[in-house]
């Protein structure tokens, strides 16, 4: 059993960012390849193509995160409702999705850097950075909290049904 002291959940940042940083790296590759895929295929010539591919791009990612930080980089915080917790993880990503998706839209739209380099480094550098900070951050204080996955056990052991809400 793990230990859900202040400094215990301090000690697991480093080693779980790491894990988390590999997962999203995966993500990176996913996203990256799906979204110059489209870009160079399904999307070439269709107008506002840069914000169809981004969508897509970032769902596929989505779900090849969750798998990696639910198994892996939060596994020993994960929630026993895999569905409950599959909706708030969706939730955040979508979310985060509209950082680099802002990125892309502003870059392309508003400032007029329209080649694909430049809806790349909008799309996978700097928008993959402010969204990696922002779903970090959510997935380990609410989505994979200790504290309610630590909660639910002290629930589950003394027989009481969890009547918590999502934001617990």
């Amino acid at each position: 059993m793990t230990t859900h002291t202040p400094a215990a959940h301090k000690a697991r940042l480093l080693p779980q960012l790491v894990k988390f940083g590999a997962v999203g790296a995966v993500g990176f590759v996913v996203n990256l390849a799906v979204f110059n895929g489209l870009m160079l295929t399904v999307f070439s010539g269709v107008p506002h193509a840069t914000i169809y591919s981004t969508i897509i791009a970032t769902v596929v990612a989505i779900g090849t995160n969750w798998v990696g930080n639910r198994y892996w980089a939060f596994s020993s915080s994960r929630q026993k409702k895999a569905a409950r917790e599959g909706v708030e993880f969706f939730v955040v990503s979508l979310a985060g999705m509209g950082i680099p998706l802002f990125c892309v839209w502003l870059s392309h739209y508003v400032f007029g850097f329209t080649s694909l380099l430049a809806d790349n480094i909008a799309n996978n550098v700097i928008g993959l950075l402010l969204g990696t900070l922002f779903r970090f951050a959510f997935y380990r204080w609410w989505v994979f909290s200790p504290k309610r996955a630590h909660r639910a056990r002290a629930v589950a052991l003394a027989g009481a049904p969890d009547r918590g809400l999502i934001g617990d």
